[in-house]
């Protein structure tokens, strides 16, 4: 519950409260009431209830009781009235969060959907988030998506392995979907449902039993990950090649310095088309390293001499910070920098 409605139901609960101990008070001192016949008697006025009066009231009382009616009938109906109103608000305020996550998500393109918002796919939803690329979360679990909303996440509650869940997630329009599901069944089924929709989208799915990898893989996953061989992989590197570990580390995630790796595909109308790193002077100009170029064909060519020659649609892996990076985006799309 919002704080602002908290409060609200707060501040009614205490006029209600503050109108009966001014009753109960008042009667038990003008007309000696004992206290529960004092309580009682405050409580029939102030819900005009209108029972006959307990014990006779003198003068005294019935004046006091004029005043009760006025104002602690008028706390009452303000007390009920704010609480009405909240409950209103929440319900509309749902209603129109609800159209308007809608709205959010018919106008994402090139995105990406987070399907399962555990472990794994918080890590790899704030690796979305980190990188400011539009993306989705999905999740079964009304906490789960309250918990991605609330990290400025957009998120939605409903169940991924169904066609209309992924539509309206818009997967037709979608870049990569990230299979993060409870169970690898899910996971395989959500694989399935995606591809059959948008044949072309990327999958990076999880999978925790070895024998549902390539299962996987032959639905049509592009990758697939088993967090414990990945976690102990990295751990035996840690112990065995620290250098290497820390440098990985470095490279895909952030503690601090700005260097990241990231791909940069070659436009075919690019400039830079048939040019050779050497001409380029990327490293000189920039300060972007070219760590390896990845052909159309799928061919990867690590450490490439300065006489390679750029192809359209060929992808560069290249190092460097993240303005320079952008800055060879721009370059290799046609924009001189």
């Amino acid at each position: 519950m919002k704080p602002r409605f908290s409060r609200r139901f707060l501040i009614a609960g205490a006029m209600v409260v503050a109108a009966l101990a001014a009753g109960t008070t008042g009667f038990t001192l003008i007309e000696k009431y004992p206290l529960l016949d004092a309580f009682y008697m405050t409580l029939t006025t102030i819900t005009t209830v209108g029972y006959m009066e307990v014990h006779p009231l003198s003068a005294a009382g019935r004046v006091f009781n004029c005043f009760l009616i006025l104002f602690g009938v008028t706390t009452i109906f303000v007390g009920f009235g704010a609480v009405t109103q909240t409950i209103i608000e929440m319900q509309l305020g749902d209603v129109i969060n609800k159209r308007r996550m809608k709205r959010m998500i018919e106008k994402l393109k090139d995105h990406y959907i987070v399907c399962g918002f555990g472990r794994v796919g918080r890590g790899a939803a704030a690796e979305l988030q980190s990188a400011g690329v539009p993306f989705l979360v999905v999740d079964r679990s009304p906490e789960k998506a309250e918990s991605a909303i609330r990290s400025g996440m957009l998120a939605a509650t409903a169940d991924s392995t169904r066609d209309e869940t992924l539509r309206e997630a818009g997967i037709e329009r979608a870049k990569g979907v990230v299979a993060a599901l409870e169970t690898d069944a899910d996971n395989l089924y959500l694989v399935l449902s995606a591809k059959a929709l948008n044949p072309n989208v990327r999958i990076a799915a999880r999978a925790s039993e070895e024998e549902s990898v390539e299962k996987l893989q032959r639905v049509g996953a592009n990758f697939v990950f088993t967090p414990y061989n990945v976690t102990g992989h990295r751990l035996a590197l840690a112990l065995m090649r620290p250098s290497v570990f820390e440098f990985l580390s470095l490279t895909t995630k952030s503690i601090g310095l700005d260097v990241a790796i990231e791909e940069v595909k070659v436009h075919e109308g690019s400039e830079f088309v048939s040019q050779s790193l050497r001409q380029m002077q990327l490293r000189r100009d920039i300060g972007v390293i070219v760590l390896a170029i990845r052909k159309p064909d799928g061919q990867m060519l690590f450490n490439p001499p300065a006489e390679a020659e750029l192809e359209g649609n060929d992808t560069l892996i290249a190092m460097g910070d993240n303005d320079s990076l952008k800055r060879l985006e721009k370059m290799l799309h046609g924009e001189r920098s």
